[in-house]
């Protein structure tokens, strides 16, 4: 094994010991060092607080609007290995979220820089206590995701470099198109979630959301629209086509089957769709109401969608598609 790819499975066997061992009905245990901070309470913290943006149950397949908390934790261990620094580190970024202060600038590059926080100190201080002494749910990619983002020569050897711009093809193009634009909302709704709640961020759907989709358009010289069978703007009720293909979606993610975008060319042009999949931040305004949805987002959503139809969803469920279309000419076939 070469010296490099040693040092990796080492950085990960460190990690795992950070996390702290697991008792047998799964819930960790604390390694040596004393914390202030209780498992329970920590754990319960970062999850109302993070899991936001930061929820490992959300695929790695463009879904996510910013990495998961154990990527969080791997990256700062990887710079501090002393707790208090490691706290401190963290804490820092959160008051004060900064390109210059980051441990991520991968995740800032790929997600935004993230919103400033209002939580309390405290809070912030309980949540990295927790993230550095006990264990932190993983997705199954991340180990093989943190190997090659560090360059281990075993997971890059014979890669080819990614396309550039002028290279990518229509389906390339489509995923961007709709990412990037899905990256520009979540962004801004987030903000809004953490900073004002929930009811503002009903306000912002209703007064935002098709301005930055048109200027997203307009960026990328394309026709960028997010449709419904069951719209909460009526403006937003998918047409035929687009019906047939969120039922083929509906029925790929019910049964657990990778989903891939779905294409047509015409005239010249490229029709693309991909669907949008429920978490359970959607659940907030898209869930069952008095369950997912408080009665005051209720009463925002009465007043300004009286007839809307886009509630009552789960977790990872269909709620619509993006639907794109745009010139042929723009890809690289």
């Amino acid at each position: 094994m070469k010296p490099f790819s040693i040092s990796i499975v080492l950085f990960l066997l460190m990690l795992s010991c950070k996390q702290g061992p697991k008792t047998s009905d799964g819930d960790p245990e604390p390694v040596a060092q004393v914390s202030t901070t209780s498992p329970e309470e920590g754990k319960k913290l970062m999850e109302s607080k993070c899991y936001l943006c930061h929820n490992p149950s959300v695929p790695e397949n463009g879904q996510r609007i910013g990495p998961p908390m154990v990527a969080v934790k791997a990256h700062y261990l990887d710079a501090y290995k002393d707790k208090e620094a490691f706290v401190k580190a963290v804490m820092g970024f959160v008051n004060a979220p900064s390109e210059d202060n980051t441990q991520m600038r991968g995740a800032v590059r790929r997600f935004g820089l993230m919103p400033a926080q209002q939580f309390p100190e405290e809070e912030i201080r309980k949540i990295a206590e927790y993230m550095f002494d006990y264990q932190i749910e993983e997705p199954d990619w991340f180990k093989e995701h943190w190997m090659e983002r560090r360059g281990d020569s075993l997971y890059n050897k014979g890669k080819k470099p990614s396309k550039s711009s002028s290279e990518q093809g229509p389906k390339e193009l489509g995923m961007k198109y709709a990412l990037e634009t899905k990256k520009l909302l979540g962004q801004n709704l987030m903000g809004t979630i953490q900073n004002q709640g929930v009811e503002e961020a009903v306000l912002f759907c209703n007064e935002r959301a098709y301005p930055l989709t048109d200027s997203m358009s307009t960026n990328f010289n394309a026709r960028i629209k997010r449709v419904s069978d069951k719209p909460r703007n009526p403006n937003n009720r998918a047409n035929a086509v687009e019906l047939t293909h969120i039922e083929t979606f509906k029925n790929k993610v019910a049964a657990g089957e990778s989903v891939e975008p779905i294409l047509k060319e015409e005239n010249g042009e490229v029709y693309f769709y991909y669907p949008i999949v429920t978490n359970t931040m959607c659940l907030n305004c898209h869930g069952k109401p008095e369950t997912n949805i408080a009665p005051e987002v209720l009463s925002h959503l009465s007043r300004l969608y009286p007839d809307d139809e886009a509630i009552g969803y789960g977790p990872d469920e269909v709620r619509g598609i993006w639907s794109i279309v745009f010139d042929a000419s723009n890809s690289g076939k």
